[in-house]
């Protein structure tokens, strides 16, 4: 594989049980790469290890005043260099090939994976792990199997001299064949101390960095509560812990080369006296005295890359054992499905919690635990999560299971898809597992149907397309608002549509007074949104998920950023342009569950009420504690006001202050 030959068709199907298997199966796949690094290596270092004796035939030459053996000494040495110049490089190309193919076959194993998992990834591993595998690690990984070629190459090289010297002249050979193994291996002993400091200071920066990483993210609320001190403060403390363990490391490190440049100089040292006694006895002669001292010399050059495999495998090693970790998770169903890619369409039915969307409607969907109601959308997305197991209330609350996110496979990714609730054994998750340790199986609830089609059964590509999830806190990826909306989609609803519907008049206005450019579908939104305000980015992602118009659609809190007036504009924004469509909100705001042509309210786990808001908010206590936040005090003190009207109520605009509230609301808005 060249790297114009870049991507690979197929990366393969990786071995993710550890860390050093993964690094094996990784060199097994470069195969052809590595034999070509080790050709021109050896190439390379036996012409520097040739060099000495061409030197001693020079100078044994010029001892004895033999002319023509002088040229023909130089002549040796000018094609050693020429053999040199060659090898050193075509080494440093193919080994350099080495590194960016086996990293580009990383990088494309972690973004297959990434997208079979999608949001369920960073429920299992952090988000900001996925990034460092991703970059620094996969160079990482990269380095260790580029420098493999080049120890081995340095190696036999080494082996190769050695046993030259022997024949050439065994007093002296003896004398390096016994110590060049002694140099080689003395640094074995401090190898594990200095991989323990190195992982020390890398463990350390990731929480710096996941530390920074926070605090950017949550800057404007630090400002707001006056906490940026505080937590530059902890910034300030980490940033001198990773110092402190970087000292530590690079110690060990600086011991580990010393002891390579030493331990040599003492075999020269001992090579040369011993020489200088055999020569004065005249069982040397003087040139073969200078190939011995030379080639000891030279062969410096090769042990060093002794110190190199050694660095670079303890580096790579965690690097291997995080991308391994990353890449052992699994999906529970098989992502081609067992039907047909034919898109489903009808009821959007839950058999676990009992509920039912009907095609073509408006359902809102109450639940009293904010976490139970994102792992009910992610549910709805076409799979499981995790903690899906048990029965009755039980259900997405099981052991084991993890918060949402927060972030969405299409949020991330831009493609449409803004959650994804895959479900998936995590062989390796947690800390202080690796990679193929074993974990309790995970037995996967009933799929969501759709049209009566399990989505389990769908392959994936299919499953995403028919039911997309909009989760609370989706991402957006900087570009251009065009490029933003540029995802695929029935192309029933053009961009200005949803934007009109989701409110962004003013994210609009914002945008084209920030760009050049008057257009404001080509103004650049930064990183994640960052430069917009909560609402704003919740409204564009809200527009780029009606762009997509999928058979189903699922929003989780899709206004929870936003005032009550604008919040109305989109509840009949919303509920217009996906007339026809099946359209499911996970919400509490009494502005979108009034525009609802059904509401739902679940309850520990399953279905306990369903009719209409008004209707729900006068006969339904636990619907009413959590839409209107009322107290138990509140609620027993409205209880005899209630009893004595229950006909008042039920006419419209007369009943409970916060149906009061929502309609003076409606009236401004």
């Amino acid at each position: 594989m060249q790297i114009h030959d870049l991507p690979y068709p197929d990366p393969g199907l990786p071995d993710a049980r550890s860390g050093p298997r993964f690094l094996l199966w990784l060199g097994r796949n470069q195969l052809g790469g590595q034999f070509k690094s080790l050709c021109w290596g050896l190439l390379h270092f036996l012409s520097v290890a040739s060099l000495p004796y061409g030197v001693g035939f020079a100078v044994q030459a010029v001892v004895e005043g033999s002319g023509s053996r002088l040229a023909l000494a130089g002549g040796l040495i000018l094609l050693l260099g020429a053999a040199l110049a060659l090898g050193d490089t075509m080494l440093h190309r193919t080994a350099v090939t080495n590194w960016i193919t086996a990293a580009a076959r990383v990088q494309q194993l972690l973004a297959r994976r990434t997208a079979t998992l999608g949001a369920a990834l960073t429920r299992r591993v952090a988000a900001g792990e996925v990034v460092a595998v991703s970059t620094g690690d996969v160079e990482k990984i990269g380095w260790f199997v580029e420098a493999l070629s080049r120890f081995a190459a340095a190696a036999l090289t080494v082996v190769v001299v050695c046993v030259g010297l022997v024949i050439y002249q065994p007093a002296l050979g003896i004398v390096v064949a016994v110590g060049m193994p002694v140099l080689a291996l003395a640094v074995l002993p401090l190898l594990p101390r200095a991989t323990r400091r190195a992982d020390q200071q890398r463990e350390k920066a990731g929480r710096a960095t996941e530390l920074a990483s926070d605090t950017v993210a949550g800057l404007r609320v630090l400002r707001g509560i006056g906490g940026e001190e505080l937590f530059l403060d902890r910034y300030r403390r980490a940033s001198q812990e990773v110092r402190s363990a970087a000292v530590r490391s690079a110690r060990m490190w600086s011991l580990i080369s010393a002891v390579q440049v030493l331990l040599p100089g003492l075999l020269l040292i001992a090579v040369v006296w011993y020489g200088i006694e055999l020569a004065r006895q005249g069982r040397i002669t003087v040139g073969e005295l200078v190939t011995v001292y030379s080639a000891v010399m030279i062969l410096n050059y090769p042990l060093r890359h002794f110190e190199e495999i050694a660095m670079a495998y303890s580096f790579s090693r965690p690097s291997a054992q995080r991308a391994a970790r990353v890449l052992s998770l699994e999906r529970v169903t098989e992502p081609g499905g067992l039907r047909a890619a034919e898109a489903p369409a009808g009821d959007l039915y839950d058999p676990v919690t009992g509920l039912l969307a009907p095609a073509g409607r408006l359902t809102a969907v109450v639940c009293g635990d904010p976490d139970l109601a994102g792992r009910l959308a992610d549910r709805l997305g076409g799979h499981p999560t995790e903690g899906d197991t048990g029965t009755g209330s039980g259900a997405g609350t099981g052991s084991g299971s993890d918060s949402r996110s927060g972030t969405g496979a299409g949020s991330a990714s831009g493609t449409g898809s803004d959650s994804e609730s895959d479900s998936e054994s995590d062989s390796g998750s947690g800390s202080g597992s690796g990679p193929g340790k074993p974990t309790t199986p995970v037995t996967a609830l009933p799929s969501v149907l759709l049209g009566g089609v399990p989505l389990d059964e769908l392959p994936l590509d299919a499953a995403r397309a028919a039911v997309l999830v909009q989760d609370k806190d989706p991402v957006l990826l900087s570009g251009t608002l065009a490029e933003l909306l540029d995802v695929p989609s029935s192309g029933s609803v053009r961009p200005e549509e949803a934007l009109a519907a989701a409110q962004c008049a003013d994210v609009l206005d914002a945008l084209s007074q920030a760009s050049l450019d008057d257009d404001p579908m080509n103004a650049r939104i930064t990183e994640r949104g960052r430069s917009l305000s909560g609402g704003q980015r919740q409204r564009l992602a809200l527009a780029r998920s009606l762009v997509t118009d999928p058979e189903a659609l699922v929003l989780d809190e899709p206004t929870s950023a936003v005032d009550s007036h604008t919040e109305a504009r989109i509840a009949e924004g919303l509920r217009a342009l996906r007339s026809g469509r099946t359209t499911v909100v996970l919400t509490s705001s009494p502005l979108l569950l009034d525009r609802a042509d059904r509401v739902v309210l679940v309850h520990e786990g399953t279905v306990a009420a369903v009719g209409e808001h008004r209707e729900l908010v006068l006969t339904e206590p636990r619907y009413r504690a959590v839409v209107t936040r009322e107290t138990d005090e509140e609620a027993a003190s409205a209880a005899p006001s209630r009893d004595a009207g229950t006909s008042l109520r039920a006419e419209p605009g007369i009943g409970d202050a916060g149906i009061e509230e929502l309609t003076e609301i409606e009236e401004t808005a």
